[in-house]
């Protein structure tokens, strides 16, 4: 004799249905998160792929304005955003050529500030991931608590232990523990892959902001920084003054 999903869930006690619902609840709202979020960092990858080799191709050729209108296009790409912050700090006085240490001070910081906020965009929505992947099990266990406390009822009210009496009951338990695992497992999973792919946007977005403020760094000292946060810019001997700690 075969039991169908529908049965089991006309047997159900509305307990056991109010569980079911909220598992359904979070596994629409972690799975609308991931497609949302899995659709943006798409698209800021697919246009860092054409924005980074472009960008490095400019610096390279020293070609700051090409440079500039390339970012203002990609609006998509962490690395543009990113970068765009430092531009714009420094956009009037590299037309001007007088771009000085303070002035890249400026833009460093100008980096800093938009990666935050780039990283902070980009991790919006993982705390629902991992809250849904954490309690989901849970919600199912709680469910699982009732359908057993039922299968005793069952087993209280026929007198027997027979599994007609604790089938119904041993059925909830079941489903609502499987129900539990299946919201939870894709979640968890979900945002495992996001802050891996995060780590990874971040690493390529901190790998040109160096670039760029390397290039800034060459055109007033002559010489690389030896860290991008920590970098002391010795100007002493070229105009007397004394050094200026980035």
């Amino acid at each position: 004799m075969q039991i169908s999903l529908l049965d089991m869930w006309h047997d159900m006690m509305w307990f056991a249905k109010g569980i079911v619902f909220i598992l359904l609840f979070m596994s629409i709202w972690s799975m609308s998160v991931f497609v949302k979020k899995w659709w943006e960092l798409r698209k800021a990858q697919a246009e860092t792929r054409k924005f980074a080799p472009e960008f490095s191709q400019f610096l390279e050729e020293d070609n700051i304005t090409e440079a500039i209108n390339l970012s203002e296009r990609y609006k998509r790409s962490h690395v543009a955003r990113v970068l765009g912050g430092a531009l714009s700090e420094v956009k009037p006085l590299i037309q001007d050529g007088s771009v000085g240490v303070n002035d890249i001070n400026s833009a460093e910081r100008a980096v800093e500030r938009e990666m935050l906020m780039t990283l902070t965009d980009m991790k919006r929505g993982n705390g629902i991931l991992a809250t849904v992947g954490a309690t989901a099990p849970f919600v199912g266990l709680l469910g699982t608590t009732m359908g057993i406390v039922n299968a005793f009822q069952g087993m209280a009210v026929s007198g027997s232990g027979g599994i007609g009496a604790i089938s119904a009951g041993v059925s909830e338990a079941l489903i609502t523990t499987a129900f539990g695992l299946l919201v939870a497992i894709p979640a968890v999973w979900a945002f495992n892959y996001f802050q891996v792919k995060i780590e990874n946007l971040a690493a390529e977005m901190t790998y040109t902001s160096k670039e760029f403020i390397d290039y800034l760094i060459r055109g007033v000292s002559g010489e690389y920084g030896r860290s991008r946060f920590t970098r002391e810019f010795n100007t002493a001997a070229s105009s007397g003054t004394e050094p200026i700690a980035g």
